[in-house]
């Protein structure tokens, strides 16, 4: 008999709608039976990809007689923190404070007014190795809630009393000072000190034997990448450069990138990438996307770009929805085995391709008969092709077209097994990070079809998840898009849609990017500390309104606001976007000073706020002739440069102000501009590209 999950049109929710425990979605009926019923609320938040989640759903969640122990014990409330991510911010939070340390699946005990007072992680059925079991939890809570009830309310409020203490921007300051109070926090010294700061931060973490950032687990840290890229052009130390492409070698060459079908799963379970964590999750390759594109851009090398269209062709023929939206997540397991669906032996290699075939595939991809994990293999490259051709004493051409053909027969084989679970909710956010990735990689490598399919997903975005008053909604399922929208998803959709404007001039882009800006500046400001909320001021009201301020497997929303707001406000003139960006990075500054590793982001907006930061604004006879004007500058890395382009008679209102009285109806001609001064301009395309060859080293 199902519960309550049956209705509901998450993937994680609908896993457990079979579960004997009587789970309520969160909602008015599950949050009235707790006040109704005076019991406690047992929260658990996971995701579909989790797999420990799916390790306590089997173990416990599936177990009749705990279940009825929970039943009549608390009030059960399942939550996809995909879905709710104000919610799992707020209680996870809550849960480091108790025990130290946060994850998921996350079980937290409730007071009927939502106040936490108990919580943790997994926990095992029965008590083991140390850690006690989810049934003495169940009576241990229990018993607290019958006999010692004041304890439990004592605790409930002092813990709610730290949450909103450490939600407050005071918390943030060493002494307490307004956010547009005059200080130093944004003067250029200042800036350039944040900046040499987090570069020497990250060499002090960095692993120069096999790349990326600490030991085990491994994360790949995508956005602290990329402002390295961008100290290594400041500060002209090769060494950052070095740093980021031996990082996106050794992933790339490691089993945490999918060697068959492209993408990269979560992070490595290693220090050396071998051992994937294996869900694939949508945020994570947009990341990685933008990543690996601008590191090209850096170093020129044709080996990073590949990785560039084979992450984006992964997303394209995997993880698009056919009408437009890109998916969320792959799952770790299949067949109730994590990483099952990507993992050889020698025998099925040999059967698939031959003894010789096989022979020369199992030596580069390093497959063996004792195996790299649990006694299979996991492909991954410990040479590089070039050097196994030269110990092979192969041909290095031969040996890729051979190695292509034969990576080609087994991922086709490889979709005939059975594949990990595919959570196919469309969330903005991420949706708005695979825009900005595939719009930014597709204008790179001028591959139209990246460039397409960031425009076409856009569209979907605008016309399929905004309620009748026009604003966002978070999440589209099989045709139904529901919940309000967050802080991130107006700020990465934003995003990405300045970044699609740029790589296509469709000026449709940048006017609902200011839409967006405008809904940010109206329902999440806050006007009096600076910054933003993560939830809208007519949103449901919860325990405490949380602000994300904090970089983590994705940017923070307060991050990607701000770089919003300091590209619409420098394309737009708007004069009260760039007010409200510097705004938040006052607030922000002694995050980015004590804490750099979680302000990456940030730190890419001072980088921009620094400077030089230019306007390069084309005009031709028509639209064509405007966008060729940049010609290869697309291919440099050139950070804080922002593009625009259109022909002589023109468009929308959008940005009347950056192509007022310019015109050109003989020839092109580039207005270079920084901080609303432009310089006097430039006609022809030769005359253009002398122009910006020099700017742009």
């Amino acid at each position: 008999m199902p519960n309550r999950l049956a209705h509901e049109s998450s993937p994680y929710l609908l896993q457990h709608a079979h579960n004997p425990v009587d789970w309520y979605p969160w909602g008015d009926e599950a949050l009235q039976a707790a006040r109704a019923l005076d019991r406690p609320i047992f929260l658990s938040i996971g995701y579909s990809a989790c797999h420990w989640c799916h390790v306590m759903e089997h173990e416990s969640f599936e177990n009749e007689a705990l279940a009825a122990q929970m039943n009549a014990s608390f009030i059960n409330i399942k939550v996809d923190r995909e879905e709710r991510p104000d919610l799992d911010q707020v209680y996870m939070q809550a849960v480091q404070m108790l025990t130290g340390r946060g994850g998921w699946p996350m079980s937290v005990f409730l007071t009927p007014e939502l106040k936490p007072f108990y919580g943790g992680t997994y926990w095992p059925p029965t008590g083991r190795m140390g850690m006690p079991g989810f049934d003495q939890i169940i009576v241990a809570v229990t018993d607290a809630w019958r006999s010692r009830r004041d304890a439990v309310h004592e605790q409930a409020d002092e813990l709610t009393r730290h949450l909103a203490e450490s939600a407050s921007v005071e918390r943030l300051q060493t002494s307490p000072v307004k956010a547009d109070a005059p200080d130093a926090t944004l003067a250029p010294d200042t800036i350039v000190g944040y900046l040499r700061g987090a570069a020497g931060a990250l060499e002090r973490s960095f692993d120069f034997r096999y790349g990326g950032f600490g030991s085990e687990p491994k994360f790949p840290h995508p956005v602290d990448l990329r402002v390295l890229l961008r100290c290594w052009r400041r500060f002209k130390n090769d060494g950052l450069l070095q740093m980021v492409t031996h990082t996106l070698d050794r992933m790339a060459a490691g089993g945490m990138y999918d060697q068959l079908g492209g993408g990269f799963h979560r992070y490595s379970v290693d220090a050396r990438w071998l051992v994937p964590h294996f869900e694939k999750m949508l945020y994570d390759n947009a990341l990685l996307l933008s990543a690996y594109t601008e590191a090209w851009q850096a170093s020129g090398r044709d080996d990073l770009a590949r990785v560039v269209r084979e992450v984006a062709d992964y997303v394209l023929r995997d993880m698009t929805d056919p009408a437009g939206g890109f998916y969320s997540t792959l799952d770790a397991d299949s067949e109730g085995v994590e990483g099952k669906y990507y993992v050889w032996t020698p025998a099925e290699a040999e059967q698939l391709l031959g003894p010789e075939r096989a022979d020369s595939f199992c030596r580069v991809y390093d497959v063996s008969e004792h195996g790299n994990f649990e006694e299979t293999n996991i492909l991954n490259l410990p040479k590089s092709i070039a050097d196994c051709a030269k110990l092979m004493e192969r041909d290095p051409a031969e040996l890729q077209a051979e190695l292509a053909a034969s990576r080609a027969v087994l991922l086709a084989a490889r979709a005939k097994r059975v594949p990990p679970g595919l959570d196919d909710k469309v969330l903005v956010a991420w949706n708005g990070l695979m825009i900005d990735g595939l719009a930014q990689a597709g204008a790179a490598l001028a591959e139209p079809r990246y460039v397409e399919a960031a425009a076409r997903a856009a569209e979907f975005l605008w016309t399929s998840l905004r309620d009748e008053r026009g604003r966002l909604l978070h999440t589209w399922r099989h045709g139904k898009a529901r919940l309000a929208g967050y802080l991130d998803d107006y700020a990465c959709l934003g995003c990405g849609l300045v970044s699609l404007y740029q790589a296509t001039f469709d000026e449709r882009w940048i006017e609902r990017a200011a839409t967006l800006a405008d809904a940010l500046l109206k329902h999440f400001a806050d006007a009096e500390q600076g910054g933003f909320y993560y939830t809208a001021d007519d949103a449901e009201a919860l325990l405490v309104r949380q602000r994300d301020l904090y970089d983590s497997a994705t940017p923070s929303g307060n991050g990607m606001a701000a770089t919003l707001l300091a590209q619409l406000g420098r394309l737009l003139g708007r004069s009260d976007y760039l007010e409200a960006c510097e705004r938040t990075l006052r607030m922000v500054a002694p995050i980015v000073e004590r804490a750099p590793g979680a302000a990456g982001q940030f730190l890419l907006v001072l980088d921009g706020w620094l400077g030089p930061a230019y306007e390069l604004v084309a005009v031709g006879r028509d639209a064509d002739t405007a966008a060729a004007a940049f010609g290869s500058l697309r291919t440099r890395f050139w950070p804080n440069k922002l593009l625009a382009a259109r022909p002589t008679k023109s468009q929308s209102a959008a940005l009347d102000e950056l192509f007022a009285g310019r015109s050109a109806p003989d020839d092109v001609t580039l207005f270079v501009c920084q901080q609303s001064t432009c310089e006097a301009p430039v006609r022809g395309q030769t005359a253009i590209d002398a122009k910006l060859e020099p700017l742009s080293k």
